[in-house]
């Protein structure tokens, strides 16, 4: 009877542990735990971009010419021209590789102000509110940081200044957004969409797996996240 009782108490707090919900959660858990996530995810994330051809050999951020401008990519090719296309993508993921390393410092400041506010909205939201609240408190500033060591990069290869050209006037009769018509700013936003990519890729590894992460806070967090 004794063994029968123990049994039974052992499946009751068993039980009650595993079902455990995000509400039980304690404000000081949950705000950990999240910035654990978001720290480990863009510190992954960076490291990956960051290394020989990070963007250039991963087609998840590969930075390919503007889509209007592929048609010129394809004409160049058949001119016999296609070393000068493939030299223009070449530089322009190097130049988005160089600037990516400049992301870490302005993403773990983010971190750090994040409020408890910010954690249990985060944690309640979306498969990737945690990578939209990076681009929201980070965008402007890594613009900013970001487009000037890309034009150094871009500035090396002559034809870049072709690229403009070519591209500016594409602009000017609507055939291209303004956005793409520099190479610099084209640049700058595409290593932006592969940096807030790759970070939304570790989001959903940590959300879809809580069990497999090292971290028992993460496990009991976003376990508890993956109940709701």
């Amino acid at each position: 009877m004794f063994k029968v009782s123990v049994i039974c108490l052992l499946l009751l707090v068993s039980g009650s542990a595993n079902s455990l919900d995000l509400s039980a959660i304690s404000n000081t858990d949950a705000t950990t735990a999240l910035r654990t996530a978001l720290t480990q995810g863009a510190g992954k994330a960076v490291e990956s971009l960051a290394r020989t051809d990070g963007f250039f050999g991963n087609p998840q951020v590969k930075i390919p010419l503007p889509q209007q401008l592929q048609k010129a990519e394809q004409l160049m090719r058949k001119m016999g021209l296609g070393s000068m296309a493939d030299e223009l993508v070449l530089t322009m993921n190097r130049a988005a590789k160089a600037a990516v390393p400049e992301a870490k410092t302005l993403l773990v400041g983010a971190v750090k102000s994040m409020t408890l506010t910010d954690a249990r909205a985060l944690l309640s939201g979306g498969p990737d509110s945690a990578t939209q609240y990076f681009r929201t408190k980070t965008q402007s500033q890594l613009t900013l940081r970001f487009k000037p060591i890309v034009m150094q990069v871009t500035a090396k290869l002559g034809v870049v200044k072709s690229y403009n050209s070519l591209a500016g006037k594409a602009a000017q009769f609507g055939l291209l957004d303004s956005k793409t018509a520099n190479i610099d700013d084209y640049v700058t936003a595409q290593t932006l969409d592969g940096l807030y990519k790759m970070i939304a890729t570790e989001e959903q590894a940590i959300r879809s797996d809580p069990v497999g992460q090292s971290s028992k806070m993460l496990q009991k967090v976003f376990g508890a996240v993956a109940k709701q």
